[in-house]
């Protein structure tokens, strides 16, 4: 308790710091934020063991977070730049992203006529453009992440679909008409460099991506190799893309993955396929989101099918305040235990015994509120 307190008065601190340095230099500084907050609800353990859970969550549309960013004019069209975003739980104060003081984001980079170059902790570009594309982004239960492996993990991370990559660098070209392309590289991804680099996982991405007026477009490819005697190669490439008629906009997402020497064993490759299909209806103040996700692995005696279908509502009150709500559903077929679908959201504690983790629920229900500063 006492290090998590000494945390926040260390980003207290900053806030400070950063606030006085803005009037004294006029320099572009920003501090920002949300806090989410609402109910969760999960049902169907793939284990008949292990009940229901209902849950007072943070997080659950998109993570509470307290961010600072700024820029600072060096001259002849080049600018400074930096954000440093801390994650929390508002129902408990806890920090999130295993109690790392700004382990959402922490970059600082330069800008100018040349593109965008950043270094630090980074959003992966397969997470930036997939939170674009899905209706339910990377939040509520109906997210497309739920149909990739729940077992395809290493430090914590998902390596199908990486959210944050630690000790990376990136370029973003300019935009050229709506097109650019981000490429980004990162020697660790999960941790801190080990000696000798023996475990660490590298991490090489490009996304080129459109986006102009009702069109969003995009392809993302990486790969993630990790060296010792537990090397595995993973590979993902992602095709996705969204239409906004004004009245309705649709989305569609497909992607191919690919893990090699899975537990060091020959000729014991991961092959995954999944497929989304989203809409959002806005009407006024209100919204309503659907989606239909599907995935197929390919993995021996786990191999098999899964999908999930979803709904959502969102209303907002003004442009900072909105209430929401969604409900969804998966099924697996019986062969695939191992690396089920799962309605994850922000829950992976189980109401029964512990022992199982709680990520094998199949449906779900979630509503909150949203607001931010």
């Amino acid at each position: 308790m006492q290090a998590r307190n000494k945390q926040w008065i260390v980003a207290a601190s900053i806030a400070a710091a950063l606030s006085a340095g803005a009037h004294a230099q006029s320099s572009n500084v920003q501090i920002y934020g949300s806090i989410d907050m609402g109910f969760s609800h999960r049902g169907d353990h793939l284990n008949e063991h292990i009940d229901s859970q209902n849950r007072i969550d943070s997080g659950i549309s998109s993570g509470s977070r307290l961010g600072f960013k700024g820029t600072e004019d060096l001259g002849n069209g080049v600018k400074a730049l930096f954000t440093i975003e801390a994650g929390y739980e508002a129902d408990t104060g806890n920090s999130k992203q295993g109690g790392r003081l700004f382990g959402r984001q922490a970059f600082v980079g330069l800008n100018g006529s040349f593109g965008t170059v950043i270094a630090g902790r980074l959003y992966a570009p397969h997470y930036t453009l997939m939170s674009a594309i899905d209706p339910f982004k990377r939040g509520m239960v109906g997210q497309h992440h739920n149909v990739l492996a729940a077992g395809v993990t290493t430090g914590g991370a998902n390596l199908f679909d990486p959210e944050r990559v630690d000790n990376a660098v990136a370029y973003i070209t300019p935009s050229w008409s709506g097109f650019n392309l981000t490429a980004a590289y990162s020697n660790s991804a999960t941790a801190q460099e080990a000696v000798g680099n023996s475990g660490d996982n590298r991490v090489f991405a490009i996304t080129p991506r459109y986006t102009n007026g009702p069109l969003d477009i995009g392809f993302n490819y990486h790969r993630i190799k990790s060296e010792g005697s537990d090397a595995v190669k993973v590979s993902n490439w992602t095709l996705a893309g969204a239409y906004d008629f004004g009245s309705v906009k649709l989305a569609a997402a497909y992607e191919q993955n690919r893990w090699n020497d899975v537990l060091g064993v020959d000729n014991d490759d991961l092959k995954l396929k999944a497929w989304m299909l989203g809409v959002t209806l806005p009407f006024g103040k209100h919204a309503l989101l659907a989606s239909w996700n599907q995935s197929e692995l390919d993995w021996g005696a786990e191999s098999g099918k899964g999908r999930q279908i979803a709904l959502g509502y969102t209303y907002a009150f003004s442009k900072r305040t909105n209430l929401f709500a969604a409900i969804a559903d998966t099924h697996n077929s019986k062969s695939r235990q191992t690396a089920p679908v799962k309605v994850g959201g922000n829950v992976v504690v189980a109401a029964g015994d512990g022992a199982y983790g709680g990520d094998k629920y199949q449906n779900g229900l979630q509503f909150g509120i949203r607001h931010t500063f």
